[in-house]
């Protein structure tokens, strides 16, 4: 069990990462905080109670110079510097005096003692959280200091209104457009029959994990490592499948490899599949836009329908780009209106793509035709307004 007290995240000095502080006498809960530091990847500091202060910018001793003393501008404790702390419940008594700051979970074991809150807030702890059930969460957070993540990044999902939309171009074309912009990019093609994203952007052959190798990740995946590990195509990363039989990741595992691919930041950008499994839900889930493409015919239309109603059930912000050419009666602001979404844009008719496809250069490659223009402007209005809120983004 976790609680929340506030949101705010642990200040960082400088924006570096740093050691969790573990502070507790309890040696059943710290050999339980360790072991969850090890799994996050991380390697903390362990007081009993507040630590002492240390220089902020640690020197060694030249010569017969005097040691430094605990006293000055230039000093302050560990309890103020490190980017998490974990205080367990026996230990609450004794920081109750300690500085307030942000990044302090008060970690116990008793689910039925209710005045564990009560000392979360008198020695202003952000989070409660209770062991064994909180383990993931904390695993999480650790790993997040371990990283020294920042925002989150922005994940854009693309979903066709029936097959042959063009979605996977649409999506092919953001990612190769937030990278030529000079964000951190990764595209994820999560349509295991759809071909491959790697043959769209003309690497099938380029050295790198596919999506079977991370079929049996489980709790935390490594978002540094899991962008080495891919291939680089257009100076962006890209997550697509092998020539194999797999055809699906079971969903703890996509939903492992997602949140690592958010926690590097910049942009994400999915592929998506129209039929929802659990794979697929777990994706639509970490999604902060979805984009269904439609053409702009009535068929279609009746199509995207379906599809929007069953997206919709898990993805809160759903948007429309509608493609031509146009049925007779129908233009974006219809299509828009009779599927009841925001609308995102009209996705321009891009001539000599297909020949730029069979060359091997991926849609948007053209800075300045149409389709990276569109995608440009897209991505100019989403960051802004996920700026606005506050949200995620780079």
């Amino acid at each position: 069990m976790t609680g929340t007290i506030t949101h705010d995240p642990p200040p960082t000095a400088g924006g570096r990462q740093g050691a969790p502080l573990i502070v507790t006498e309890d040696a059943e809960l710290l050999d339980d905080l360790l072991r969850l530091c090890a799994a996050a990847g991380a390697t903390p500091e362990v007081h009993h109670s507040v630590p002492g202060p240390r220089p902020s910018t640690p020197s060694a001793p030249t010569g017969n110079a005097p040691p430094p003393t605990h006293s000055g501008a230039g000093w302050r404790t560990g309890w103020e510097t490190a980017p998490l702390v974990l205080v367990g419940d026996d230990a609450a008594r004794r920081v109750r005096g300690a500085v307030r700051r942000r990044g302090v979970v008060l970690v116990g074991r008793d689910q039925d003692d209710s005045g564990i809150w009560q000392r979360a807030v008198e020695i202003g702890a952000d989070h409660v959280l209770m062991l064994p059930d909180g383990e993931q969460w904390l695993v999480d957070r650790i790993a997040d200091v371990a990283e020294g993540v920042g925002r989150p990044a922005l994940t854009v999902g693309v979903i066709g209104g029936r097959g042959g939309a063009g979605a996977s171009t649409l999506a092919c074309a953001l990612a190769v457009t937030s990278a030529r912009e000079g964000l951190r990019s990764l595209l994820v093609d999560a349509d295991p029959m759809g071909g491959g994203l790697d043959v769209l952007l003309g690497g099938e052959t380029a050295d790198g994990l596919r999506w079977p190798a991370f079929a049996a990740s489980r709790g935390r995946v490594g978002g540094g490592a899991l962008e080495e590990s891919l291939p680089e195509l257009h100076s962006l990363r890209v997550l697509s499948w092998d020539r194999g039989d797999c055809v699906a990741v079971p969903a703890p595992a996509v939903r492992a490899v997602l949140a690592a691919a958010r926690r590097r930041g910049g942009t994400v950008v999915v592929d998506l599949p129209r039929r929802i499994d659990d794979g697929v839900a777990e994706v639509l889930a970490q999604l902060d836009i979805g984009i269904l493409v439609v053409p702009a015919e009535l068929r279609a239309v009746a199509a995207a329908g379906r599809v929007a109603a069953a997206v919709g059930m898990v993805l809160r912000d759903l948007r429309v780009a509608v493609r031509g050419p146009y049925a007779s009666g129908l233009n974006d602001r219809e299509v828009a209106r009779l599927l009841g979404l925001p609308l995102v844009g009209e996705v321009p008719v891009e001539s000599g793509l297909l020949r730029a496809t069979e060359s091997r250069r991926p849609p948007g490659t053209p800075s300045r035709g149409p389709l990276a223009r569109f995608c440009r402007s897209f991505w100019e209005r989403a960051l802004a307004e996920t700026d606005g809120r506050g949200g995620s983004g780079s």
